[in-house]
């Protein structure tokens, strides 16, 4: 594969990952900087991608400390790594926050099922519970979460495209626009 398409094939695997739950780039890590400094990681999933304009959404309840993170310093990397194809996707950039009531957040709310707005109904993310206490299950009022609903669009500057072979590792780095065109490419030593 030549540059342009080794960026094409890194930006289809994100786009078939926010539509196929058995995608290899199906979970990935969402890094950012908690309020005192420290790195933060957690597992997210892709929900949109969008590769004209190098954009991922993920859906994210705005009670937590992501939410706070990403409001204080909006500059993260996401990092994901596709077992079978043994290819690692680390992307730099910055993340916009859609709030509950926002035109992305009613139009991704609309699009969710029952069960996975059932899930943002429940306590905040992070509450302490009682010894005594098992996770809540949340029936019935799912329009309860909506409150709560946000999307964070992760707008990528670069990517690191790395092949993890057993011989002969390769490794690919690209720059984008402002508007998300590919601005740089070039090889890189592993």
């Amino acid at each position: 594969m030549n540059l342009e398409e080794v960026d094409a094939s890194a930006w289809s695997s994100l786009e078939s990952a926010a539509k196929d739950p058995q995608s290899g780039f199906r979970f990935i890590n969402l890094c950012s900087v908690d309020v005192a400094g420290r790195p933060q990681a957690r597992m997210v999933v892709p929900r949109r991608a969008d590769t004209a304009a190098r954009l991922l959404d993920v859906h994210t309840d705005t009670r937590s400390p992501k939410w706070l993170e990403l409001s204080r310093n909006p500059f993260v990397t996401i990092l994901g790594f596709c077992a079978s194809t043994r290819i690692q996707l680390r992307l730099a950039g910055t993340t916009r926050l859609h709030s509950p009531g926002s035109d992305l957040a009613e139009k991704a709310w609309s699009e969710l099922s029952a069960w996975t707005r059932r899930t943002y109904a429940g306590g905040p993310p992070g509450d302490e519970l009682s010894d005594d206490e098992t996770v809540p299950v949340v029936a019935g009022d799912e329009a309860s979460g909506k409150a709560f609903f946000g999307v964070v669009s992760f707008r990528a500057e670069s990517l690191d495209w790395f092949e993890l072979r057993r011989a002969d590792n390769r490794r690919a780095g690209f720059e984008y626009s402002h508007l998300g065109a590919l601005a740089a490419s070039r090889w890189i030593n592993p």
